[in-house]
């Protein structure tokens, strides 16, 4: 068996890389390793140290959602549920740390620890036919080794020599029911006879003494790979923040408050509707567009006024609902915008628009879309160009005035003097740090709720020094398929659907194509890279694949296969920028859905504006999606 250590950045999902904690709990990951550290003490028991190993993980991650405790003769677990009767999802081995002599090491694990994980395990995956076991580890304090349980299942639960002798040791049935006997007898040599490699994750607290325990909170970026590591998202693989197929319901709740909708269930069916009579808010998105609409009499306007309902108040409402998505979407992408310009210029601030100082009515908000968004610097007006002098030029449909738009109404139509109420469930707070009430203009409201979110927390490892939820592209993607999908019948295709479903269909459809093309006969990816030789005439042949989706809603899979045949050209080694210079120092991937830069260390690439390697790689991905996307 060859151990082969993984660094914990190199371990982590890099989706998962790219969210970044904030700062309490930064400081209360610190505080409690700290504890866990100076209580370690060397003359006290087994027994101790693995209290104080629970401790830690309850303190600072699992408690009250998962249960940790001993589970019949397994050293330690950490459950999938708040319940002892809940499945077993992390298997621990916790040693003393003057236990040298049973305790792993990075090149011998063959070591009484990681014996008695295996005996832990098959209990569990083959006695408890248990399949939720994600991760096991061994620690002694100060070193701590993290092993996949795939790779456990692989190499002994798939093993049916050793199952057997596993059931027959169980049963009582061979020559000792000592543990020690499984141990030396049966688990040492089938150990020792294994040829493969064997990949983990392996860290010393010892290398992250300074940074945990100096006063510099820049130090402070060292500790988040750590962090992340033994968190419930990573050891139970649980969503995270910026998981693409994980809906905000808060976010959502009260972004539907302010459009005016509500959720409804009719059976085991959730739809969306207008709030009932009674309970409407005039100033609303929704109630606001809907009052401008019927008092201009733009209904009757409509070309094909039947398509929007049955009669005047149907129409009146789904009119109203496209138009208030559409500038709703305008908004949320805006918002998207100006958090990462604040991110790429290193939290410059002045970069910000969407506020009530530059916005101060709907009137400012229909310029921003159509004067300012839509126009090259030197085409603005005037009267905006010193307001937004740091909002780029978008060469994009999204600020152009939609054709209902132009029958019916802009959102500078809508009336400035209407308030809505706070959200009973806000996510706002006053000065005492208490849930705001009242009510406020919606505008002022909608720009505090948007403000109360992060915008702009992914993509390099650092610590948010406010408490913000993150809001990414992908969780807005899923909101308003959610919402257009409970109107038109069409649902929101989970992101780990649509990324198997392209990358086994594409990854097919790429070497069939080179095999038409170039007369080859690869069986897969692997084949394939092995006979290229022509960079340029495989990547025209990649370009030339046609992928058409009949049912599209929001584009999703599209997005999804665009990525895809980006990561595939990678994997191929492809991929290159405009000069013909290949990315070899870089990975490109999908995960969870998204494209995902690292280099050769494994660190998230992280666009700088004044970097020229930082700008050869963000115009490499912009002209490849641009060429794919345009063939």
């Amino acid at each position: 068996m060859t151990p082969l250590p993984l660094k914990p950045r190199k371990s982590l999902n890099k989706a998962f890389l790219k969210v970044k904690p904030n700062r309490t709990e930064i400081e209360r990951f610190k505080a409690n390793l700290i504890q866990l550290l100076d209580r370690s003490n060397d003359m006290e028991s087994e027994e101790f140290h693995k209290n104080l190993v629970i401790d830690f993980l309850k303190k600072t991650y699992y408690d009250p959602n998962h249960f940790i405790n001993t589970k019949g003769r397994n050293d330690l677990v950490i459950h999938n549920g708040d319940k002892a009767k809940s499945s077993v999802g992390v298997i621990l081995e916790a040693k003393k740390p003057t236990n040298k002599a049973e305790m792993t090491s990075v090149n011998d694990l063959n070591r009484k620890a990681f014996q008695e994980l295996v005996l832990y395990y098959l209990r569990e995956r083959i006695t408890h036919k248990n399949l939720e076991v994600k991760h096991l580890v061994i620690t002694n304090i100060h070193e701590w080794f993290i092993f996949d349980a795939t790779t456990f299942d692989r190499l002994f639960a798939q093993n049916k020599n050793l199952v057997k002798q596993f059931n027959d040791f169980e049963g009582g049935r061979l020559a000792d029911t000592r543990t020690d006997f499984f141990y030396r007898q049966i688990a040492e040599p089938f150990i020792a006879a294994i040829t493969t490699e064997i990949e983990f994750t392996h860290f010393h607290l010892q290398d992250y003494q300074k940074p945990l325990r100096n006063n510099d909170k820049a130090d402070d970026t060292r500790l988040i790979a750590l962090f992340k590591l033994l968190s419930p998202e990573h050891l139970l693989k649980l969503p995270f923040a910026n998981d693409s197929n994980s809906l905000d319901k808060e976010f959502y709740k009260e972004l539907l408050h302010i459009i005016g909708l509500t959720e409804t269930k009719e059976g085991s069916k959730k739809l969306i509707e207008r709030n009932k009579e009674g309970n409407r808010n005039y100033g609303s998105f929704i109630e606001n567009a809907i009052i401008q609409l019927d008092s201009l009499d733009k209904i009757s306007r409509l070309d094909n006024p039947g398509q929007f309902g049955a009669n005047t108040q149907e129409r009146l409402f789904n009119v109203a609902l496209e138009l208030s998505i559409t500038w709703m979407n305008r908004i949320l992408f805006l918002k998207l915008l100006e958090g990462q310009l604040i991110t790429y210029h290193k939290g410059d601030k002045s970069y910000e628009f969407l506020n009530e100082g530059k916005i101060q009515n709907y009137d400012d908000l229909n310029s921003l879309f159509f004067q300012v968004l839509a126009r090259k610097h030197d085409e603005r007006n005037e009267d905006v160009k010193t307001l937004f002098e740091k909002v780029p030029f978008l060469n994009s449909s999204l600020f152009e005035p939609t054709n209902i738009e132009h029958t019916t109404i802009l959102i500078s139509n809508l009336r400035d003097d209407k308030t809505i109420p706070v959200y009973a469930h806000t996510v706002l707070k006053d000065e005492k740090g208490k849930r705001l009430s009242g009510a406020l203009s919606t505008l002022q409201y909608l720009f505090k709720f948007l403000d109360a979110y992060d915008f702009s927390s992914e993509g390099s490892e650092e610590i948010q020094e406010d408490n913000k939820a993150l809001i990414n592209a992908s969780v807005l993607g899923l909101i308003f398929e959610k919402i257009n999908g409970y109107k038109d019948g069409s649902f929101f295709t989970p992101g780990f659907i649509t990324m198997y479903m392209c990358r086994e269909t594409i990854r097919k459809a790429v070497v069939q194509k080179f095999n038409e093309t170039k007369n080859w006969n690869c069986r897969d990816l692997n084949e394939l890279y092995n006979k290229i030789e022509d960079t340029r005439e495989a990547n025209e042949i990649v370009n030339s694949i046609k992928i058409c989706d009949p049912a599209v809603g929001s584009g999703h899979f599209l997005v999804s296969s665009l990525n895809e045949m980006i990561a595939v050209k990678n994997d191929l080694k492809i991929l290159q920028d405009r000069n013909g210079k290949r990315l070899k120092e870089y990975q490109v991937e999908v995960v969870n859905d998204e494209l995902i830069v690292t280099d050769e260390e494994g660190e998230l690439f992280e666009y700088n504006p004044n970097s020229k390697e930082s700008q050869r790689i963000q115009e490499t991905l912009f002209h490849e999606k641009q060429t794919i996307i345009e063939n």
